[in-house]
C-alpha cells in the first residue's frame, strides 16, 4: 500500500467511533481530508462538525456537512485528527499544516481524541519533525531568541500566515524527552500563542495504519 492508501485506511477506520446525532470534531491535513470524504458518506447520521481550520471547513461545507462555531456547541464526543509525530505515551507534534492553535482548542473541548496516521508517524522520541510554534508577529524576534536558548533552531515559515493572522516558527533540532515540560516552557514565552506539542492533552486512541492493516491502540 502507498502512504496515501495507509492514510485513507486509518481515516476511514475512525468512522466506527462517530456517535449518531453528534457534532464531530474535525482536524486538518492530508489524512483528515480522507476522513472528511468518508464522513460525507454518513452525513445523515450526524448533526455536523466543528472544524480546526478554514481549509477543513471549506471541504466539509462542499460535501454538504454543516459546520458549527465551537462557541455554539456544548458537547463534542469525538475529535479526529492526524499527527506529524506521535510517541509511546501518545504525545504528539502537530501543526505541519499551520492549524495547531485551533486544533488544540477543539482537542481540549472534545471528550475523546482519536489520532489517525500511518505507521511512519510513530516515533520513540519526538523532535525529528520540526516543532511549529505560532507567534504574534511583533514578538517574532524575541520568541526566536528564547527558543534558541532552549536548544532549538527556529526558522520562520516563509510566506505563511495562520488562520488567526499570526506567524509560524518551525523549531529544528529539538530532542523532546519530556513533552509535557517542553510544551509548558514554550507556551510561557511571551508572544507565543501556542506550540505544536500535544502532550498535556494527547490522543486517547491511535488508529495506526500499516501493511498488516489498521491497529486500534488505546492510550497507555
Amino acid at each position: 500500500m502507498t502512504q496515501d492508501e495507509l492514510k485513507k485506511a486509518a481515516a476511514l477506520a475512525a468512522l466506527d467511533y462517530i456517535e449518531d446525532g453528534s457534532i464531530v470534531g474535525v482536524g486538518t491535513g492530508s489524512t483528515v481530508n480522507h476522513f472528511i470524504d468518508g464522513l460525507a458518506s454518513v452525513r445523515a447520521r450526524i448533526r455536523g462538525a466543528v472544524s480546526s481550520s478554514e481549509a477543513s471547513s471549506k471541504r466539509l461545507a462542499a460535501l454538504g456537512i454543516p459546520v458549527f462555531d465551537l462557541n455554539d456547541i456544548d458537547r463534542i464526543p469525538v475529535y479526529v485528527d492526524g499527527a506529524d509525530e506521535i510517541d509511546g505515551s501518545f504525545a504528539m507534534i502537530k501543526g505541519g499544516g499551520g492549524a495547531l492553535t485551533r486544533e488544540k482548542i477543539v482537542a481540549a473541548v472534545s471528550e475523546r481524541f482519536i489520532c489517525i496516521c500511518d505507521a511512519s508517524k510513530r516515533v520513540p522520541t519526538l523532535g525529528h519533525f520540526p516543532l511549529p510554534v505560532e507567534v504574534i508577529p511583533m514578538a517574532r524576534s524575541h520568541v526566536t531568541r528564547e527558543l534558541a536558548r532552549l536548544g532549538g533552531e527556529p526558522r520562520l515559515r516563509a510566506g505563511f500566515v495562520t488562520d488567526n493572522g499570526n506567524l509560524i516558527l518551525d523549531v529544528h533540532g529539538l530532542t523532546i524527552s519530556d513533552p509535557v515540560d517542553t510544551e509548558t516552557r514554550i507556551n510561557q514565552i511571551v508572544g507565543v500563542v501556542t506550540n505544536g506539542l500535544f502532550a498535556r492533552r494527547g490522543a486517547d486512541l491511535l488508529l495506526l495504519a500499516g501493511k498488516a492493516g489498521v491497529e486500534r491502540i488505546p492510550r497507555p
